[in-house]
């Protein structure tokens, strides 16, 4: 296994060791296979995470949390990523979605009520963000609020939001003030996943296949305004949560699993190539091979500093707007290249279910898209940096 190569605090290194542990013995290959093609999730081993205390890693401690640590929630994607979504998905659902969202955002009420359940792994959400013709441009949502009362009565339609059908909340971004200013319209609101009004349509997909992508469409949904998340106060402030801290965390969730799936198709291919005999050899030891392994695995390193150096800087409340860009947008294009070279590597292997690159190489290819776009962040660093035309 390819180890880490950064200096980490003693605890870090201990949650890598209990992960690759717990990984080892609960999820074999056999039963990332069969998740995969169920695209479903281990519910029970989700559960006995949650029991370790890691959903509590983005929480502080009067809220019920580990206090927040996002190098180590980090590394906790990373490690659970090596074997695929199905754990790393969930646990982004609750520690992330969940966690660093309402640490961030909501109201004292909201903290009081969510944050331990969250920590103790009771809690999960979906992001309600995409639409079917609002991608990048979230500013744009057209799902519409309008209050009546002390509610909001919510319609319209969210794309893409995974998890949808087993989440206890959707975290969705709304226009509530259709007369003003984009910015100035935007509201995020706590929507039940069972509320009356929501329903679910799944969409298929091949890659992140830990469970359905769907569809969301709300017909008359009512909240009380308490679950505007920041409280009745925060109508229409959504932007500034949009473009806040938990955003430049979100990009740091999507480079670790990322990460994670790179490593699992260079460790395979690593061994592969130690292992299939051709022309009286080892092909790690024809040149071509070689030089094909060393280049991914010197890629795979950049992509480690790069991950971890915006990830201290987050932990500790400094700007890192252009690092989890930066992050992200290395992390994700490099993972293609590294699961290319690998997938070359094992040959017609490759393609066949003895392995799990088919899997990595399927997740690795959707990372670029998924959680803001590779252009959206060139965007986002063209902007940070003032480059102007």
């Amino acid at each position: 296994m390819i180890e880490n190569t950064l200096p980490e605090p003693g605890h870090v290194i201990e949650i890598r060791r209990q992960l690759r542990r717990f990984v080892t013995e609960k999820l074999p290959r056999d039963k990332r296979r069969a998740l995969d093609k169920a695209h479903d999730w281990p519910r029970d081993l989700f559960r006995q995470l949650a029991d370790m205390g890691f959903c509590g890693l983005t929480i502080a401690e009067e809220n019920g949390g580990a206090g927040q640590d996002i190098v180590a929630a980090v590394a906790v994607i990373e490690e659970l990523a090596r074997a695929g979504p199905f754990l790393a998905g969930p646990f982004i659902h609750c520690a992330f979605y969940g966690g660093m969202n309402i640490s961030e955002n909501g109201s004292p009420d909201q903290k009081a009520a969510l944050l331990p359940r969250l920590a103790r792994g009771d809690l999960l959400f979906a992001y309600g963000l995409s639409e079917p013709d609002v991608g990048g441009d979230l500013s744009s949502v057209k799902t519409r609020g309008r209050v009546e009362g002390d509610h909001l009565v919510i319609n319209g339609s969210k794309r893409w939001c995974t998890g949808a059908d087993w989440a206890d909340y959707i975290y969705c971004l709304i226009n509530t003030a259709p007369d003003a200013s984009k910015r100035e319209a935007l509201t995020f609101v706590l929507i039940p996943g069972k509320a009356p009004g929501v329903s679910t349509h799944p969409i298929e997909h091949v890659n992140l296949r830990y469970t359905a992508s769907s569809d969301v469409i709300f017909e008359d949904v009512r909240v009380p305004l308490d679950a505007i998340v920041g409280g009745p106060a925060k109508l229409n402030k959504g932007w500034g949560m949009l473009a806040g801290r938990a955003l430049d965390v979100e990009k740091l969730e999507v480079a670790a699993c990322t990460f994670g799936f790179a490593q699992a198709a260079l460790n395979e291919a690593w061994t592969y190539a130690q292992e299939r005999i051709q022309f009286g050899k080892a092909i790690a030891g024809h040149q071509a091979v070689a030089h094909k392994l060393v280049t991914a695995r010197t890629k795979l390193e950049a992509c480690r500093h790069m991950l971890y150096h915006a990830a201290r800087l987050a932990n500790e409340g400094a700007p890192c707007g252009a690092e989890t860009s930066m992050a992200k947008l290395f992390i994700a294009d490099t993972g293609v290249e590294i699961a290319l070279a690998c997938q070359q590597v094992m040959g017609a292997y490759a393609f066949s279910d003895a392995y799990d690159i088919d899997r990595n190489v399927r997740d690795l290819l959707g990372m670029p898209v998924v959680g803001g776009s590779s252009d959206m962040q060139r965007n986002n660093l063209a902007g940070l940096w003032r480059l102007k035309g």
